[in-house]
């Protein structure tokens, strides 16, 4: 899908405008095609900017501000600028018209992605383990970015993946049956409700921690075909079975209450079981060419494309990760068709993912071209500790939840946990997808500095000036621009710039980074500028308006509610 996507498709209007100006300027001037490559520069400089006389001036062997200034002067016989000057060694400075910058501010949101089926798989939590702060992480990321190509126009089926077989559900199982004192499933009864999914993530710790003693080793073997042979018989009635199928409902009944909490809905939820059968037939057809037998078992041997080997197929026949990730790769392209496929998962998996990519394109390449991987690292709170699943000292997302809610408690009196909530998601959002997140929960709440509670009350603050106001008319056009709401005029236009660098790059830190800076602007402008009884109410109350309506835009697309009041 990308590989049809035009350099043009990703400019915003204003954009375009000025993109196909420059282009024909340089051709009619100096018979070269060239992509001009404009930027926003900070607001003394002018409304945008472009080197193109810079990246000229090599081809040409002339001076670069004397292209610059050739450009320039038929730049300015263009209604919408008024002004364009050479700066530096040869930059074009753009100013636009009061008119071309109020036009701007109506000027609606990309639809590069319109029509397009995108499946976003997102969260990936393993039935018989707890939730950790990894998984509120890519929760809240994934959400966010299905947002920001939903806003595009694109249809985005959110599924979810986990492990419901494996060597972590029979770990789990081992120690299931021990505290049980065998295949009993009527003790299970006796769990209280609250304390299934810590009671499943305890015996998980327990199982993983006995796996080194041998004897245990193969008893948790064995276990792990037993939990297969249920899935090929479809066995739900044996005392195992009972006890396996139990255990797996609660772990998906924890997972819907944790969406529900933080208000996010999947469409489906891939179980490994669903999908290793497909994989196994998909990898069984390509054995010879793709991938080849190695002492009983099935690899891929990568390093021939900078990569290394790994297992698909057990010596005692049963799929590894990656055999299931390979079937359920096929599974999404059957079941939805997609145009754009975008996985969001961890670090540590990175190269992993790159071998199962790397595989499946050699026999579908079509598949991997419309593949996007996005990865993440890992969570942690200020001078934390390395955690550990396996011996059970995870930062639960639960306990993100709560720091938040205690703080937020703590600095700002209030129990909202829609503040509370906004303050994670915001947190989370507001740093570049790919580093370690460093989670500080009474910064995070924070009323002032950049943070969610800051944005929403600003937007709570903005509508209130509104609500103050005797009478308001959203339709009213606003004709010409005073000094200091020409600056909050232009942060207002550039919103459709910033969602197409999040869009192009699936990337929410810049609809964050731009939130604060509009916030800061606004906050400048309200200070100096009286709204209300004022001749320019009017015009100014429309400002506010869209001002408003563009926090609102941005922080839906972040995930972010906003209270009635704060």
């Amino acid at each position: 899908m990308n590989e049809r996507i035009k350099p043009n498709d990703i400019l915003t209007e204003m954009n375009k405008e000025l993109d196909q100006r420059i282009r024909e300027i340089c051709i009619k001037l100096f018979d070269e095609e060239i992509d001009p490559q404009i930027t926003r520069p900070e607001e003394q400089f002018g409304d945008y900017s472009t080197n193109v006389a810079l990246r000229l001036a090599g081809k040409l062997g002339k001076n670069p501000a004397w292209i610059a200034g050739e450009i320039s002067e038929h730049l300015k016989s263009n209604q919408d600028l008024a002004d364009a000057n050479v700066a530096g060694a040869g930059f074009i400075n753009i100013k636009l018209s009061d008119q071309a910058l109020i036009k701007a501010l109506e000027e609606p949101s990309s639809m590069l992605f319109k029509d397009k089926t995108v499946v976003m798989e997102f969260s990936d939590p393993n039935p018989f383990k707890v939730l950790h702060a990894g998984h509120l992480y890519t929760s809240i990321i994934g959400e966010s970015i299905s947002r920001i190509i939903e806003a595009s126009g694109a249809k985005v089926h959110r599924v979810n993946y986990g492990g419901d077989v494996g060597l972590h559900v029979a770990k789990t199982m081992w120690a299931i049956l021990n505290k049980l004192g065998g295949e009993h499933p009527d003790k299970l009864n006796q769990i209280p409700a609250g304390e299934r999914s810590q009671w499943l993530a305890d015996c998980y710790v327990e199982g993983a921690s006995k796996a080194d003693d041998s004897k245990i080793a193969t008893e948790i073997t064995g276990l792990n075909k037993k939990i297969y042979q249920l899935h090929d018989k479809s066995d739900k009635s044996s005392p195992f079975a009972k006890i396996y199928w139990t255990a797996r409902d609660w772990s998906y009944d924890y997972f819907e209450d944790f969406y529900k909490q933080i208000d996010i809905k999947f469409e489906k939820y891939y179980a490994e079981s669903q999908v290793y059968k497909l994989g196994l037939e998909k990898i069984k057809g390509q054995i010879g060419s793709v991938y080849e037998e190695s002492d009983g078992a099935v690899v891929f041997r990568g390093e021939k494309d900078g990569l290394h080997t790994r297992v698909f197929i057990t010596r005692e026949g049963l799929p590894t990760y990656e055999a299931k990730e390979v079937g359920l790769a096929f599974l999404k392209k059957a079941e939805y068709d997609f145009d754009l496929s975008v996985i969001v998962t961890a670090n540590e998996i990175m190269q992993y993912m790159q071998v199962v990519q790397k595989s499946i394109s050699l026999f579908a390449p079509e598949m991997v071209e419309n593949t996007r991987h996005i990865n993440h690292g890992v969570v942690k709170l200020p001078g934390g500790v390395k955690m550990s699943s396996r011996k059970g000292n995870i930062l639960k997302a639960a306990d993100l939840i709560d720091l938040a809610k205690e703080a937020n408690a703590q600095q700002n009196n209030s129990k909202d946990p829609i503040v509370s909530l906004g303050a994670i998601k915001y947190a989370f959002l507001k740093n570049r997808i790919g580093g370690d997140t460093i989670y500080d929960p009474d910064q995070s709440v924070s009323l002032e500095g950049n943070s969610g509670p800051y944005i929403q009350y600003a937007l709570t603050r903005g509508k209130s000036i509104i609500s103050k106001a005797d009478s308001f008319d959203s339709n009213i056009t606003i004709k010409t621009l005073e000094p200091a709401e020409r600056s909050l005029a232009r942060k207002l236009s550039e919103y459709p710039d910033v969602y197409q660098s999040s869009l192009n790059e699936f990337a929410p830190h810049y609809i964050c980074g731009y939130l604060f800076e509009l916030c800061q602007v606004f906050n400048r402008f309200y200070e100096s500028n009286r709204v209300l009884d004022d001749p320019r109410s009017k015009e100014r109350l429309k400002l506010v308006d869209i001002y408003c309506r563009i926090l609102e835009k941005g922080l839906d697309i972040l995930g972010v509610e906003v209270p009635e009041k704060m």
